[in-house]
């Protein structure tokens, strides 16, 4: 099946700020626009299907410096958590509300006031990938590369999702500004590749040439089927 790199947007006025931008149109800052225009080289050492992106501009900006010129899908099942009356407020006050605690520490029972549940959040986010990943297998085929554009906590719900655990435990999970994380969906099971990756060679993502099988031969290992012992980088024996 294929593989979706999971980009956060660049650095924002928000992050630098400390403040949490939510769904506001906050746009990227210099530092932002210098990792989103890193990206590129990156990204365009290796073949993409399709790229998708959040509707919100940091996240448009961040395609856009990346990789200028290419169409992107936008998806709104990729936008950032709605944080309701939190929104645009300072992480430093957030940390003295109650709910906070039940954020870091049971956040699958949130619902920020005015604004969204974070086990929504997840669903709809892990349901939108899913769904484009589906439809880019069957127009691409199974080893098509493709992005998706996020938001922090969005790509980490997603992240948790793929290694089986529960949405409580998806604090664990760090995703920097401009960082790439990579899910591989297999009819069994997702495999994750990378995790807030911020600069590596995104090349080892390709996956190996195909062998030829006799017809008879002894059940191979397939995409779905986990390497015992750990395996090789990238695949390669």
């Amino acid at each position: 099946m294929p593989t979706v790199l999971l980009l956060r947007h660049g650095r924002t006025t928000a992050n630098a700020d400390g403040g949490l931008a939510g769904r506001q149109p906050v746009e990227l800052d210099d530092v932002g626009r210098a990792q989103a225009s890193a990206l590129g080289p990156r990204l365009a050492a290796i073949p993409l299907a399709e790229v998708v992106t959040s509707p919100l501009i940091r996240c448009r900006q961040t395609v856009e410096l990346a990789l200028p010129g290419t169409p992107a899908a936008v998806e709104e099942g990729l936008i950032e958590c709605g944080y309701g009356d939190w929104e645009g407020r300072p992480l430093k006050q957030l940390a003295k509300d109650p709910l906070w605690t039940v954020v870091q520490q049971h956040p699958s029972a949130v619902t920020f006031p005015n604004g969204e549940a974070m086990a929504a959040m997840a669903a709809r986010a892990v349901a939108a990938v899913r769904a484009w990943d589906a439809r880019i297998a069957a127009e691409y085929g199974p080893d098509a590369l493709w992005v998706a554009c996020s938001h922090g906590d969005v790509i980490k719900a997603i992240l948790a999702d793929a290694l089986g655990v529960h949405l409580d435990g998806f604090q664990r999970i760090v995703v920097d500004p401009a960082s790439i994380s990579a899910i591989r969906y297999t009819p069994v099971r997702p495999f994750v590749v990378r995790i807030n990756d911020p600069g590596a060679d995104l090349g080892a993502l390709l996956p190996p040439k195909r062998r030829r099988r006799p017809r008879r031969a002894p059940r191979a290992v397939v995409e779905s089927d986990a390497a015992v012992g750990g395996g090789a980088v990238g695949g390669q024996e």
